[in-house]
């Protein structure tokens, strides 16, 4: 995970749809690295992993995040159809909150990118709290 360290700098108001597409997209993006988890597990525990009730638990929570989050996704983008795009906000303060630097680029500068990267190569990057 790589952390972003800088100082908000001014920006002009931007369309509230807009941003919220952004959003949107981050969300579709989020049930994407949770579904990929599952096989992921699958492949380590192999089909027996299916026989544990435990193990039947995680995978259903994994299935309920994936659906969560797309639908949070669907919701915002549904009533984003009916917000004037005369409606702006400021980011400055939400976006010095995202430490994360490249949803940080995603939601200030409109950037659509794929998927993330490969679970692989994201498995090494992460922060001890």
């Amino acid at each position: 995970m790589t952390d972003l360290h800088v100082q908000p700098s001014l920006s002009e108001d931007e369309k509230l749809p807009d941003v919220l597409m952004r959003v949107v997209t981050e969300l579709h993006d989020v049930a994407y690295l949770i579904e990929r988890i599952e096989p992921q597990l699958l492949e380590l525990g192999g089909a027996s992993v299916l026989q544990s009730p435990d193990s039947m638990k995680v995978m259903q929570g994994i299935d309920l995040a994936v659906q969560k989050t797309r639908g949070l996704a669907e919701f915002i983008d549904t009533i984003t159809a009916d917000i004037p795009d005369n409606w702006t906000v400021d980011l400055t303060t939400a976006l010095s909150l995202v430490k994360l630097a490249e949803m940080h680029k995603a939601l200030s500068s409109g950037m659509r990118h794929g998927h993330s990267q490969p679970l692989s190569k994201a498995a090494g990057d992460f922060d001890f709290f």
